[in-house]
């Protein structure tokens, strides 16, 4: 059997039975790597040797009759963004390229608490800074369904990781789509919890008013099971929320009789992809066929989304990456004769083009005489596409969109064109600028074998909701059972 093709709540069957070991699974698991990762590249660093130390333990626990967790034994990928004590954590940058912290994220704490295994970390776009993982500073990350297609990003390598079965679970960081656009264009479930239903504490920021960390997996289930594990308030987390955490899995109903979904207008306008948009209107008729009411809504702020995340976005990473300056960690240029030679030679070869784009667009925007036109105009638009969104939901229990205008593109067709690029997001950054749930889930395919991808929107702290919708739909298709082949055929053919 290919043990990589499991979700993880078959793989915990199959230990609660102890008809496999968690050393059997994690060592198959490597084995694939071994086999694809040449192919795909959505790793920057791997953990075997801690990786089995931990399946002996855990193997160890079973063999006595312990309890064990949904996650425990299960492999997955962890974004290079996410801080592992002892593993290095590079964001896919050379300025942190040497950086191993003496520290884990709060989420790491949590998987290790229910003794998941970590794989190793994966590649992603550099600071999590574009949508197709061509801005890492190790390398380009290939689609599973397509080698010549972008997995997505910035959660890339975690993306194509589990559909290339090089991993069962992965966690992701979302900042304006960097989750569910990836999970769309390799035929996944990837979730944007609420903002502050999980700590950021231990993820390298790029924005902080956007980010948040969430699962990706091949299925709502799995996806269900890791927001049980890694949800929850951190007091070391300042914009985390002190709200209970439901069983998530309680929301895998298929009964989704009188659920209202709102189907925006703005979201289906000029520039979408005809396939991807017969695809999701095939979905909401199937939503609708199982009992959901939809109704037609409007987001009349829409349009103003792309330019004010683009304004508010990089004035908070011009914050936060200052502190990459060479001092305290990460790379130092030698041979500089000040303090100031020193600052603009380690910057300027520690960081790559996109980051040093956003950094400059984001100075500027802040910058004395410019702030009140530019950042302080974002922030009162991001108050009136939130309050689009508060009246919708005053109507609706959800909101149903595409996740991505088109399927994945092709590796290096718009990495020259930053606009074309920025593009990409258009329908998922609204959900970081308000701060609501989202998941993205498999709904078709393009002519051409590229998954498609719908995404659905929800209330604050419902993501209960979401994930019954997810799950009601994907029960009764089969698009997320699909697995792309050509990895297959390029093993056979040698």
């Amino acid at each position: 059997m290919n043990w990589w093709e499991l979700t993880a709540h078959e793989i915990h069957t199959l230990l609660q039975k102890k008809e496999i070991s968690v050393r059997e699974i994690t060592e198959a698991l490597y084995r694939r790597i071994e086999q694809v990762e040449k192919i795909i590249h959505a790793y920057v660093t791997l953990t075997p040797e801690i990786a089995l130390q931990k399946a002996y333990e855990i193997d160890q626990k079973i063999a006595r009759g312990e309890k064990i967790s949904f996650l425990t034994g299960i492999p997955t990928a962890v974004k290079d963004n996410l801080c592992i004590r002892g593993i290095l954590t590079t964001c896919s940058s050379q300025i942190l390229e040497t950086f191993v912290p003496p520290y884990n994220a709060t989420v790491v704490d949590k998987l290790e608490g229910v003794d998941y295994i970590c794989l190793g970390k994966t590649n992603m776009d550099e600071f999590a800074m574009g949508s197709s993982t061509e801005t890492s500073a190790f390398g380009i990350t290939r689609n599973p369904w397509n080698l010549e297609r972008i997995p997505g990003g910035s959660s890339g390598g975690s993306a194509a990781a589990v559909a290339a079965g090089e991993a069962i679970l992965a966690l992701g960081s979302d900042t304006g789509g960097s989750i569910r656009q990836p999970a769309s264009c390799c035929g996944l479930v990837g979730l944007k919890p609420t903002y502050g239903r999980v700590s950021r504490y231990g993820l390298v920021a790029f924005a902080s008013s956007l980010d948040q960390i969430g699962p990706i997996a091949k299925d709502v289930r799995d996806c269900a099971l890791l927001m049980n594990s890694i949800s929850g308030y951190d007091p070391r987390d300042s914009t985390s929320v002190n709200v209970e955490v439901p069983d998530f899995t309680a929301a895998l109903a298929e009964d989704i009789r009188k659920i209202k979904v709102g189907v925006p207008v703005e979201y289906f306008v000029e520039g979408i992809g005809p396939e991807v948009e017969l695809a999701v209107r095939k979905a909401i008729n199937h939503l609708k066929e199982l009992g959901a009411e939809i109704k037609e809504i409007s987001l009349p702020h829409s349009e103003y989304c792309l330019a004010t995340y683009y304004i508010i976005a990089p004035a908070e990473a011009s914050s936060n990456l200052a502190r990459f300056d060479g001092v305290q960690y990460g790379l130092r240029f030698p041979g500089s004769e000040n303090l100031l030679q020193m600052y603009q030679k380690t910057r300027g070869k520690g960081f790559g083009p996109e980051v040093k784009r956003r950094i400059m667009l984001g100075t500027y925007a802040l910058s004395a005489g410019y702030y009140e036109a530019y950042y302080l105009k974002a922030l009162k638009v991001r108050t009136l596409i939130k309050r689009d969104f508060d009246t919708a939901f005053e109507t609706c229990d959800a909101i149903v969109t595409p996740t991505c205008p088109t399927p994945a593109f092709k590796i290096g067709e718009k990495i020259q064109d930053p606009l074309q690029m920025y593009l990409s997001d258009i329908f998922t950054i609204s959900v970081n600028l308000t701060g609501i749930p989202a998941i993205s889930i498999p709904c078709g395919f393009s002519r051409e074998g590229l998954p498609i991808g719908l995404q659905i929107m929800g209330k604050p702290f419902d993501e209960f909701t979401i994930l019954r919708l997810a799950y009601a739909y994907e029960q009764t298709t089969s698009f997320h059972k699909q697995r792309p082949e050509i990895i297959s055929e390029l093993l056979k053919t040698g």
